[in-house]
């Protein structure tokens, strides 16, 4: 705690121009993913099949993906740079405290005495502000859903479906946001110099809490989750399960369908008791066996503890920032640089906060990619093991041409942006070679009509 109050005291000075450094930190990270974003826009512009999938990707599909690659990178490049633009424009015209005093006018007119002070004002502002960026996100989701995304057959969604989403998820933030938000501000409140500690205990119990509740109560708001029907799939899934004692409560697929062609599946709930959820695209587009090599792959990382490792890497950082932020919770010169003069709101000063720890939070994502990458290559490594590599193998091909992944990529890009390793990268630790072609005309592992041509 000593060495956390003389760091607060050395930069809480009135020397430090605290707008600058803000601005200099995002444009100097703008200007890196920029960079990173223009190396892979090369690799995308290639009209060559990689060596190691010339015997599985024609040229069609392979010029499809990339054509669908760069439609993505131009529309990450212009959404960044509006983002950029908000947020200098947010900095340089004093949003933050222009909106503070519209959110305690609002709670001093419409709120009752005994529901006002900081809390209620700090909700008000963060609710207000959200609002506002959803707005401005707009134009960006439906250019994004129903312009790029349909342009390549995939967005299934309707416009009413995209704003019934908006509406639901708007409603579920103040449904869960109030409550969290008040209970956040009320630890730092009440709990002084150690808050930090109060507070990451509190959002680890909120992270359960969450993990618990939303297949239950938030997925089925968006999706439709149906029993998977008795059948060959259904038999390969429960002794596999059984097979790696798996603790196996149901299985189920789900419609991603009406929103998108792409295709996933996954695994969620309490450790005594989980759900396996299968996208019905997965199942239209492989074979049972397929199907079951992925969540080898899947259960591979639940039988070697991944999940609860990243969550304890997450739970270390979410320490740290909280531990940090404790440096920050009362340095006047940071919020007079801002405008707040008179006052010192908590909210106000996480997020300020969070602008200058920004840089950080690149060397922690790459970082955890380092980790995320390993395990997927230990994960693959044990469905090898098993029995899967030829179908885990031809697994990942056909979702590759499916979600048309992109087939190559830039080293720095992939570092930095790719929480999975490639494809090639994956099948040469696979110890995959070609027999006969992905998705082609041959049967079913399992037996069973041919499959169709993706």
């Amino acid at each position: 705690m000593d060495f956390l109050r003389r760091l607060g005291a050395g930069l809480d000075s009135p020397t430090i121009p605290w707008k600058s450094v803000i601005v200099t930190f995002a444009v100097g990270q703008f200007a890196v993913e920029t960079y990173l974003q223009y190396r892979q826009y090369r690799v995308l512009k290639r009209t060559t099949v990689p060596k190691q999938l010339k015997q599985e990707i024609n040229q069609e599909t392979y010029d499809k993906s990339q054509a669908y690659g760069r439609a993505k990178s131009k529309y990450t490049f212009v959404e960044n740079v509006w983002n950029q633009v908000k947020n200098y424009a947010a900095i340089t015209y004093d949003v933050y405290p222009k909106l503070w005093a519209v959110a305690g006018l609002w709670m001093t007119s419409y709120f009752p005495s005994r529901f006002q002070g900081e809390i209620t004002q700090s909700l008000i502002f963060v609710f207000t502000y959200s609002f506002a960026e959803m707005l401005l996100s707009l134009p960006f989701s439906y250019y994004h859903h129903f312009v790029l995304e349909e342009s390549f057959g995939f967005n299934k969604q309707t416009v009413s479906l995209w704003v019934t989403d908006l509406l639901k998820s708007q409603a579920l933030g103040l449904a869960f946001g109030i409550p969290i938000g008040a209970a956040f501000l009320k630890i730092i409140q009440k709990t002084g110099d150690q808050f930090f500690l109060y507070l990451w205990l509190f959002t680890l119990s909120v992270q359960l809490f969450m993990v618990t509740i939303f297949p239950i109560v938030i997925t089925p708001l968006f999706n439709k989750l149906t029993p998977l029907e008795p059948g060959s799939l259904k038999d390969r899934v429960e002794a596999l399960a059984a097979r790696l004692k798996f603790p196996l409560g149901e299985l189920q697929i789900i419609d991603g369908s009406k929103r998108s062609a792409h295709s996933n599946a996954y695994f969620t709930g309490m450790p005594w008791k989980k759900k396996i959820v299968l996208y019905d695209t997965l199942i239209e587009k492989s074979s049972d066996k397929e199907v079951e090599a992925v969540l080898a792959h899947e259960l591979g990382h639940w039988h070697m503890g991944h999940t609860t490792k990243l969550l304890g890497i997450a739970s270390s950082h979410l320490f740290y920032v909280f531990a940090l932020f404790s440096v920050f919770i009362n340095n006047r010169s940071l919020y007079e640089a801002f405008g707040f003069h008179t006052e010192k709101p908590i909210m106000i000063g996480f997020i300020l906060f969070n602008e200058v720890l920004s840089p950080t939070d690149s060397l922690v994502k790459l970082m955890m990619n380092i980790f995320t990458r390993k395990f997927e290559f230990q994960a693959d490594a044990f469905g090898r093991s098993h029995g899967y590599s030829a179908e885990l193998a031809s697994s990942l091909i056909k979702l590759q041409i499916q979600n048309l992944s992109a087939m190559d990529a830039d080293w720095m890009y992939s570092a930095y942006h790719y929480s999975h390793p490639i494809l090639t990268e994956r099948l040469k630790a696979l110890g995959w070679t070609s027999e006969t072609k992905v998705g082609g005309d041959a049967k079913k592992a399992d037996g069973g009509a041919p499959e169709k041509e993706l």
